[in-house]
C-alpha cells in the first residue's frame, strides 16, 4: 500500500516528472554517443528495452527455427564426415538461441514468455527458414549465403550498445564464420570437383536461395520502421541497405570463383559507385512469407510446437530436480547432525 502510493506522483510532482524523464534520456543518449555499454541494471528508456527485446527475441527464434531445414539432412548427408560437421553446426545453432534467450532475460522478460509468443504465432523469425531444402546443395547454399548474410548482419552487433547482446554476439560470430566456410566448401566441392549433375544441383540451389538471402537484411531503408532509432541508439551500426550491399559485393566474386551464375540479369559492376548494382527485389514475396504464406511456414511451426509438447516431460523433470536440489542443503545438514 505505501509503496504504491509513493509510486504515484502527487499534483505538485506531475509537471516535474516529464522534465526529469527527459533529462535521464538525455544522459542516456550521451552515454550511447560516447560508445559506453549499457548494462542490465542501468537505467534505460522503455522504448530502448522493448526494441532490444523484439530484436533479440526475433534473433533467438531464428536460430532455433533455423535448425530445422538443416537437421532434416543429417541422416542423408553423403558421408560420415559431412554428418559429423552438420551435427556440430545444428548444435551450434541451438546454442546460439540459448545465448540470445539468456541475453533477452536480462531485460526482464522470461524465456518461457518469448517461446510462448513464438509458438502462438505472435513472434517473428527470419523469413529465410520458411524455404525448403530440396537437395544436399541447399545445405551448402544455406551455409554460404544464409550464414554469410547472418555474419554481415551480426559482426556489427558485437559493438551493440547493450552489453549482454554484444558479448553474446562475439562467440556467435566466431561459430557462424565456421558455418559459412562449411557451406562454401560444400558448394566448392559440388561446383568445381563434382559431376555435371552436381554442378547443376549447386547452380539450382544458388538460383533458389539468392533472392531470399538478400531479403534477410530486411526491407529497404525507405520502408524500414525501426532502423533510424536503432541506429541512434547504436543497437545497429549500419542500415539494411548498407549491409545488403556489403553482402552482394563480397558474394558475387565468390560465385564467379565457383563458376556459378548469380540469378540476376540486371547484375552489373557500377564504376561510379564501386559497387555491384542489382535488379529489383520482389518485396511482395518477402511480405507474403512474413505473413505465413511461405512454402514451409506451417511445417516449421508445426515441428516447433510438436517438439515443445514432446519435451514437456523433460522440462517437468528438470524443474522437479531443481526443487529437490534447493531443498537438499537443509535436509542434508539436519540428517548429518542426527547421524553425529
Amino acid at each position: 500500500m505505501y509503496t504504491q502510493a509513493l509510486d504515484s506522483p502527487g499534483p505538485e510532482l506531475a509537471s516535474a516528472v516529464p522534465a526529469a524523464e527527459a533529462e535521464r534520456e538525455r544522459r542516456f543518449q550521451e552515454r550511447i554517443d560516447r560508445d559506453e555499454k549499457i548494462e542490465p541494471k542501468d537505467w534505460m528508456p522503455e522504448a530502448y528495452r522493448q526494441t532490444l527485446i523484439r530484436q533479440i527475441a526475433q534473433h533467438a527464434h531464428s536460430e532455433i527455427v533455423g535448425m530445422l531445414p538443416e537437421g532434416n539432412w543429417i541422416t542423408r548427408a553423403p558421408s560420415l564426415r559431412r554428418k559429423a560437421v552438420l551435427v556440430a553446426k545444428v548444435q551450434d545453432e541451438g546454442g546460439h538461441g540459448m545465448y540470445l534467450y539468456s541475453a533477452a532475460e536480462t531485460l526482464g522478460v522470461s524465456r518461457g514468455e518469448l517461446i510462448g509468443q513464438l509458438l502462438a504465432g505472435r513472434a517473428k523469425y527470419s523469413s529465410i527458414f520458411n524455404y525448403p531444402t530440396l537437395t544436399w546443395a541447399d545445405i551448402g547454399a544455406i551455409g554460404w549465403l544464409v550464414d554469410g548474410a547472418a555474419i554481415m548482419n551480426q559482426i556489427p552487433l558485437c559493438r551493440c550498445s547493450y552489453g549482454p547482446y554484444a558479448r553474446a554476439m562475439v562467440r556467435i560470430c566466431k561459430e557462424e564464420s565456421f558455418h559459412q566456410r562449411q557451406g562454401y566448401e560444400i558448394m566448392l566441392t559440388l561446383a568445381r570437383s563434382g559431376t555435371r549433375a552436381q554442378r547443376e544441383m549447386a547452380q539450382d540451389a544458388l538460383n533458389r536461395w539468392w533472392w531470399p538471402s538478400l531479403m534477410m537484411f530486411g526491407p529497404s531503408d525507405t520502408d524500414s520502421v525501426h532502423t533510424a532509432q536503432s541506429m541512434r541508439w547504436r543497437i545497429k551500426r549500419f542500415t539494411n541497405d548498407e549491409l545488403r550491399q556489403k553482402f552482394i559485393d563480397a558474394t558475387v566474386p565468390q560465385a564467379r570463383f565457383l563458376g556459378l551464375s548469380i540469378p540476376d540479369a540486371d547484375l552489373r559492376w557500377d564504376e561510379a559507385t564501386q559497387h555491384y548494382a542489382t535488379g529489383p527485389i520482389d518485396w511482395s514475396e518477402f511480405q507474403a512469407v512474413l505473413k505465413g504464406e511461405g512454402p514451409c511456414n506451417r511445417e516449421r511451426m508445426g515441428a516447433r510446437r510438436a517438439a515443445h509438447e514432446s519435451g514437456q516431460w523433460v522440462r517437468e523433470a528438470a524443474a522437479a530436480y531443481a526443487d529437490k536440489q534447493r531443498a537438499r542443503p537443509a535436509s542434508g545438514r539436519s540428517g548429518y547432525a542426527q547421524a553425529s
